[in-house]
């Protein structure tokens, strides 16, 4: 019977134990979004984890959707990850970097002035984006067209090039919560026509395009994936998600990742279904659950073989030695939400450890 403290095997990687870090956005990256002195430390901290995922970083200059979130584009965000894995390293630690882009979530003022791109033109409903003059609604995007999109597939391909340089042992392709490659995927927000719209073979195009052109660069046995079939954030939702997920996770089985991360639930609770079981079913590799796990239900998910690890988001966030307090059944520290997109160090590299309690 397999535990939460068990190594496992993810593609050409090993990691020492199933307790994972979820890639959590934290808005603490310097000027230029380059990471600093607080992510090496945050990360560094963390790296007792089986797999720790970097945050969201930005593939393409000028998709910036979080105003201070990292980018992986320039020279300066490159050596400022470097600092980030040679301390992670440094600690006996193994971290992926989840590359992104921001799609219609991006906004001009955190862009100079330009429009965001989506699959449609369709804006973000009923919500609102941190910008440096303050909360402003979500813009209406502009249609990418077909001709533009090999040059965000090559975008992703010259990210995941620097996050090698840049010392990562893998990255992870971020294709849910309703950013770029998730509105390509769900019918609510792509409703175009033509090689990229309409049939789910069509909506995914542009997904498998980015996971060959990413493995081209690492070999796909260091290549992750995140999809949310049922996450309504970012106005997503799709009309059969556990079909759509489903047959995406047979096709998936062709392009031997390292493991399938998955959401299975929905940050609003919008909309309910049991995504996890039929993808099992379907998917014959490394499969990474994520949202609303207790330490218990983790260890009975990953013991009765239901999933293979589980990556823990705010719990991590706030227990930096989380594997740890998991083990020793120890009490686990409250995460703080006024400072999860706060600038410095409090709510970030504060929380104390076992020993420090």
């Amino acid at each position: 019977m397999k535990t939460l403290f068990d190594p496992l095997q993810l593609g050409a990687a090993t990691a020492k134990n199933r307790v994972f870090m979820a890639p959590l956005t934290r808005c603490r990256a310097e000027d230029e979004h380059v990471p600093g002195d607080l992510m090496v430390k945050h990360y560094a901290q963390r790296a007792s984890g089986g797999l720790l995922i970097a945050e969201a970083t930005m593939v393409m200059e000028g998709n910036s959707a979080f105003w201070r979130e990292p980018g992986i584009y320039s020279t300066a965000q490159v050596e400022g990850w470097k600092k980030v894995t040679d301390a992670v390293h440094a600690k006996g630690g193994l971290i992926f970097l989840q590359i992104w882009h921001g799609g219609r979530a991006c906004h001009p003022l955190l862009n100079k002035g330009a429009q965001p791109i989506a699959p449609s033109a369709l804006a973000i409903e009923n919500d609102e984006v941190h910008t440096p003059e303050g909360k402003k609604p979500y813009v209406m995007p502009r249609v990418l067209e077909d001709a533009e999109i090999p040059t965000i597939v090559e975008g992703f391909r010259l990210a995941a090039l620097n996050a090698k340089e840049a010392g990562f042992d893998g990255v992870e392709v971020h294709g849910a919560n309703g950013y770029l490659i998730d509105e390509f995927l769900r019918d609510s927000a792509n409703q175009r026509s033509g090689p990229y719209g309409g049939s789910r073979e069509n909506r995914a195009r542009l997904l498998f395009e980015i996971l060959t052109a990413v493995s081209s660069v690492w070999g796909s046995d260091r290549v992750g994936l995140r999809l949310s079939p049922l996450n309504s954030f970012n106005s997503m939702r799709d009309s059969d998600p556990i079909g759509l997920y489903t047959w995406l996770a047979e096709q998936l089985n062709d392009f031997n990742l390292a493991y399938l991360h998955i959401m299975r639930g929905d940050l609003y609770k919008i909309q309910h279904g049991d995504v996890l079981t039929p993808i099992r079913k379907a998917y014959r590799g490394v499969l990474v659950s994520n949202m609303f796990y207790t330490p218990q239900e983790a260890k009975q998910a990953v013991a009765e073989g239901y999933i293979d690890a589980v990556a823990f988001g705010t719990s991590y966030l706030a227990n930096p030695d989380l594997p740890e307090r998991l083990k020793a059944g120890a009490p686990l520290n409250q995460p703080d939400p006024d400072t999860f997109y706060a600038p410095g160090p409090k709510g970030y590299n504060d929380y104390p450890t076992m020993e420090e309690s």
